[in-house]
Order: C-alpha cells, then structure tokens, then sequence
C-alpha cells in the first residue's frame, strides 16, 4: 500500500519515519517544497532522503497512486488541501484527515473528497503525537471510517472508531483542546505572571496542595515548551476549536482567549525571545523560569 502524506511538518515526519520502518512505501507533498530554497524546504528534503521518502511537486502528483492519503496541515488549510487533493484521487481512495479543525470543516472537507469518488475519513488525533508516534490514540469518524479501520492499524497505528456520522470525532478533539490547550494558556498567563511579582513559589506550592497528583515544576517547564515550539499551529486548532463551541450556541470566551494567547507566544517566537527555539536548548531545560524571564524582558522593552 502507498501511503501519501499531505504536509511534512513535524507530524509528517513522524509518520514517515514510523511507516518506512515497517517497510510501508511512502510519498510527501507539502507546500513549503514549492516556495524558493530555504531552511525548512533543505530540511525536508534531507529528511526524505535520510529515510526514503519520495517527495511529489504537487497535490496531484502526491495523491494519484496512492491507496491511503493522510493530510496533516494546519487547521485552516483542512478544507483548501481536502479540495486540492480531490480531483487527483483514484476512485476508492482513503483520505485520512488527521487535522484538528472543527466538525462544520470536517464536513465541507468530506463532501469535496467524496464528490469525486475519494473516501474521507476524519481523524481526531486525541493527544501530542511526538510521545507515541504512529501509535497515537486517533478517533475515526464517518461512514467509510470502519473500512479503513483495519487497514490503519495493520499498518501500526492504533485507531479505535468513534461514529459513522462526521463531526463526532472532531467535536471530541475540540472539546478536549478547549481544557488541554487552555490549560497551557492559562499555566503560561499565571506563572510568567507570578514569577514579575516574585510569587511563583508560592503559586506553585498552592497549586501542588490543590493538585497533588501535578507536578507543576515539570508540567510548566513542558506546557512552555510546547507553545514555544507550537504555538502558531496551537493558535489555529484553537481557532478551530472557538468555531466549534460557537456552532454550539456558546461564545467561546476562553477558546478565543486561549488562540490569542497562542497566536502571541508564537510572535514572540518568530521575534527571537526564546533563544534556541527548536533546539535541545531549551526543548530539555526542566526551569519554565528561563522562559518567563525572556517574556518579561521583552515586555519591558515594549514599554
């Protein structure tokens, strides 16, 4: 079977390297590979080389021999990639969207594909890939959802359905990301908050008696590390997500808020605040301290 990945960000890889281990054939298209030569492009394609990836020019290209299809983007480009692979899909086509967008965009990214004879199935990636790889715990949802769930998992990954009907998988993810991501919002606000006024011990030491189960010490250093990292794809699933609570009839206050909050680590990322972004530097410290001290210089320089 050859799998496609569509976008060969961090997941992308991971899903690479995962299924050429078990001798899977795999082809990659993402969009960063058609802009000039730069960092991220070199860097994608030494990784394909590295594992025996073969990258396509295009979303035609990537799709037209492909038994299985898996976008993985970001949230905002589920529909525009669903629609873009569509006319190239052999009838019959698994396409697996693995993206966190909301079940409103699950649906349209569904009708486009199954227009022209393509099979989609949603796919609700239920916490951080990077930990448990290809084994990810995925929700399947849809009506060809229960056909693709043995192929999926004879090829290593560990899906367990969810409903035959769209959305109901999507909407699980988006519910969780209003707690999941929230929380890292709100650890980033509190903490980087408590260590301006000199308090952060104290907050930390209230915290663990109301939640002993938490090390906060590490659970800080680890949610600072993910938004650093993340926070721009984090930014859009919560976007996503704030769609998601809205289609309910509730305005998302904290989903909004949490996207905000998000979207400015992510600034203050691409600004270079947080040296050694990507690198083992910081992706290794166990001090969330250093992180909030940056924030801090940095705010005092705005004003």
């Amino acid at each position: 079977m050859q799998v496609t990945l569509i976008g060969y960000g961090e997941v992308g890889r991971i899903l690479a390297e995962d299924l050429r281990v078990r001798g899977t054939p795999v082809v990659a298209f993402d969009i960063q590979l058609t802009a000039p030569t730069s960092a991220v492009s070199d860097a994608m394609r030494a990784h394909a080389r590295q594992h025996g990836v073969a990258l396509a020019d295009s979303h035609a290209a990537a799709v037209a021999r492909a038994q299985l299809v898996v976008s993985a983007v970001t949230a905002s480009q589920a529909v525009a990639v669903a629609e873009a692979c569509a006319a190239g899909l052999a009838r019959g086509t698994f396409f697996l969207d693995f993206n966190s967008a909301s079940p409103g965009a699950k649906i349209a990214a569904g009708r486009r594909v199954n227009a022209t004879g393509g099979r989609y199935v949603e796919g609700a990636v239920m916490t951080s890939v990077p930990p448990h790889r290809l084994r990810v715990p995925l929700l399947l949802g849809g009506p060809d959802a229960a056909a693709l769930l043995p192929v999926l998992n004879d090829l290593g990954f560990a899906a367990r359905l969810s409903s035959e009907r769209l959305g109901v998988a999507s909407a699980t993810k988006m519910c969780r990301s209003v707690m999941v991501k929230g929380l890292e919002a709100m650890v980033i606000e509190a903490l980087t908050t408590a260590r301006h006024y000199g308090v952060e011990d104290a907050v930390i030491a209230s915290l663990k008696e109301t939640f002993p189960a938490i090390d906060w010490e590490k659970q800080g250093a680890y949610f600072f590390q993910r938004v650093v990292e993340h926070g721009r794809r984090r930014s859009e699933e919560m976007r996503e997500v704030a769609v998601t609570v809205r289609e309910a009839g509730l305005e998302p206050w904290s989903a909004a808020g949490t996207a905000e909050r998000q979207a400015w680590m992510a600034d203050l990322a691409d600004a270079g605040v947080f040296a050694g972004r990507g690198s083992p530097g910081f992706a290794r410290s166990a001090d969330w301290r250093i992180e909030a001290d940056r924030i801090l210089a940095q705010l005092k320089k705005e004003h």
